[in-house]
C-alpha cells in the first residue's frame, strides 16, 4: 500500500499474479469497500487500511463514527482491524493527528515484521522445505510479512530454505500470492493442492509448517484461513512442528478461546467456480466459512515481535502481551 498526499493507494491483490495494478482509496467507505472485496487482504494489512481510512475520513472532515462503523463491518474475524480501529480512535481523541497515527502504526508494522522474522528464523535449519497456508508475506502486511517475513529472514541470515505453498482453496492466496511473492524474491516455491499436503508429509518433504493468523485467544488458540486446522492435524500426526507467527495485536485476550471467534462466511461464488468460469450446477447449496479455528495443543509454538511462546497456553500469554 501506499500513502501519498492524503491518497491511499491498494495494490489490487484480486488481478495478481496476471498484473500489478493500484486501487484508490479517498475516503472510509471506500477504504471499507476495498477491504471487504478483499482488494486488500491479511489481517495486519486490513488494519494498517483501515488506519488510513480513519485518516482519509478525518481529512475530508467526515464523520468519524460513521468512518470507525463503516470500517468495523468490512471483515469480522481480523482483529487487527479492530485493533488499529481503537488506537485511531484514542489517538485522535487525545488530538494527535489521524494521519500521523496511521503512518505510525504502518511504519511499526514493517518493524515489528522484521523482529518476528528474527525470532522465527531461528526455528528454520538450514535446508529446510517450509510448508505455509494462504499469504502471511508483504502483501498481507505493510512489508515483510508474517509467516513469509519469518521465511525471507531465515534467507537473509544465510540459510538455504524453500517453500512448498498450498493453493488455498476457494481464494487461491497461496497460488496467486504466496508463489508470486517467492518467484520475485528468488526464494525456491512449489505450488501444491491443498490436499497434496499429508502426502507430501508422509513422503518426508516438509520439515515444518509455518502459517500466520487473524486472531488468536487468551488461550492460544489461532484463527486463520480455512484449512490451517488441517494442516495442524496432518503435523500432528507427522511429528511435524507447526508454527503461528502473529503480531501482539492480533492477539485478543478478551475472548477465552477459539469457540469465541466470529468466522466470516462469504459468497458461494468463490465455491462454485472462479472468475469467468463455473464448474458446480446452479442450484447446489454451497458453505463458504473463510477462515477455522486451530486448537492451541496443535501448536508447536507462536512467534512474536517479543518473542517465542513454546507450547502455548493463556498463561504465558498473558506474561508476553502484559497483561
Amino acid at each position: 500500500m501506499r500513502w501519498t498526499d492524503g491518497l491511499l493507494e491498494l495494490i489490487d491483490q484480486r488481478r495478481l499474479p496476471h498484473e500489478a495494478v493500484y486501487v484508490s482509496c479517498r475516503d472510509a467507505q471506500q477504504t471499507a469497500v476495498a477491504i471487504r472485496d478483499m482488494v486488500v487482504r491479511g489481517a495486519p494489512a486490513i488494519g494498517c487500511a483501515a488506519a488510513f481510512g480513519v485518516a482519509l475520513e478525518a481529512a475530508n472532515g467526515g464523520s468519524m463514527e460513521k468512518a470507525y462503523e463503516v470500517l468495523a463491518a468490512s471483515r469480522p474475524t481480523a482483529v487487527n482491524l479492530f485493533w488499529a480501529l481503537n488506537r485511531m480512535r484514542n489517538a485522535i481523541a487525545a488530538g494527535h493527528r489521524a494521519d500521523a497515527e496511521a503512518i505510525a502504526i504502518f511504519e511499526e508494522d514493517i518493524a515489528i515484521n522484521r523482529a518476528m522474522g528474527g525470532f522465527g528464523a531461528s526455528l528454520i535449519a538450514d535446508g529446510a522445505s517450509v510448508m505455509t497456508h494462504c499469504n502471511a508475506g508483504a502483501l498481507a502486511t505493510a512489508g515483510h510479512g508474517t509467516a513469509l517475513g519469518v521465511i525471507r529472514s531465515a534467507r537473509d541470515a544465510g540459510k538455504s530454505v524453500s517453500v512448498i505453498a498450498n493453493e488455498t482453496r476457494p481464494y487461491l492466496q497461496g497460488a496467486r500470492l504466496t508463489a508470486w511473492e517467492m518467484v520475485r524474491e528468488n526464494i525456491p516455491v512449489t505450488l501444491i493442492t491443498d490436499n497434496m499436503a499429508g502426502h507430501l508429509m508422509q513422503q518426508g518433504k516438509v520439515d515444518l509448517i509455518v502459517v500466520g493468523a487473524d486472531r488468536i485467544a487468551a488461550n492460544g488458540d489461532t484463527a486463520n484461513k480455512i484449512g490451517t486446522y488441517t494442516l495442524a492435524v496432518l503435523a500432528a500426526r507427522h511429528k511435524i512442528p507447526f508454527y503461528v507467527a502473529a503480531p501482539v495485536s492480533t492477539f485478543d485476550l478478551a475472548i477465552p478461546d477459539g469457540t469465541h471467534i466470529p468466522i466470516e462466511q462469504r459468497h458461494a461464488d468463490e465455491v462454485t467456480g472462479y472468475g469467468d468460469t463455473r464448474w458446480a450446477p446452479h442450484g447446489v447449496m454451497v458453505s463458504n466459512p473463510a477462515f477455522d479455528v486451530t486448537p492451541a495443543d496443535l501448536i508447536t509454538a507462536l512467534i512474536t515481535e517479543r518473542g517465542i511462546i513454546r507450547t502455548p497456553d493463556e498463561a504465558q500469554i498473558a506474561q508476553l502481551i502484559g497483561h
